[in-house]
């Protein structure tokens, strides 16, 4: 299964920008990540909307599409890992994790989603939830690969 993470934001060079590298060097050739960005002046409810097609447009028909909103299911990172399975065993060929720009996703995109997932009750830098859900991402193929960097 390939896993594609679609996201509003240019990671520039720096410290969130070398460890995106280092966590896809450690995930592996089957993640990847599609960056988008919406440049034309509108008002925000608009920008917003544009950065969501955005999005959808980088992710593929048949992919299971996993939108990430602060209202969404937390998971632990072991939960986390046991739906990745279960994913997996279902068998479609893309999860596709989407994350919206400053100001989240509007509501017609989180409802498409299968799946809805928080990163907790904190509100995150939407760039620096990208490397927080790679790092989950690492840790449960850690965890599924029954490796000891996770342990409870």
């Amino acid at each position: 299964m390939r896993l594609l993470i679609a996201a509003v934001g240019r990671l520039r060079a720096g410290p969130l920008a070398d460890l995106q590298s280092e966590y896809l060097k450690r995930l592996g050739p089957s993640i990847s990540i599609k960056e988008v960005e919406e440049r034309r002046a509108s008002s925000a409810s608009e920008h917003k909307v544009r950065e969501a097609e955005l999005l959808l447009a980088a992710v593929p028909d048949d992919a299971l599409l996993v939108a990430l909103d602060e209202r969404g299911k937390t998971l632990t990172s072991a939960a986390f890992a046991e739906r990745l399975q279960r994913w997996r065993t279902e068998g479609p060929k893309c999860l596709a994790f989407v994350i919206g720009g400053a100001d989240g996703l509007p509501q017609p995109t989180v409802q498409r989603a299968q799946f809805t997932l928080s990163l907790g009750a904190m509100t995150w830098p939407h760039l620096l939830a990208r490397i927080l859900l790679l790092e989950q991402l690492y840790r449960a193929q850690q965890i599924l690969a029954g490796h000891p960097y996770h342990r409870e």
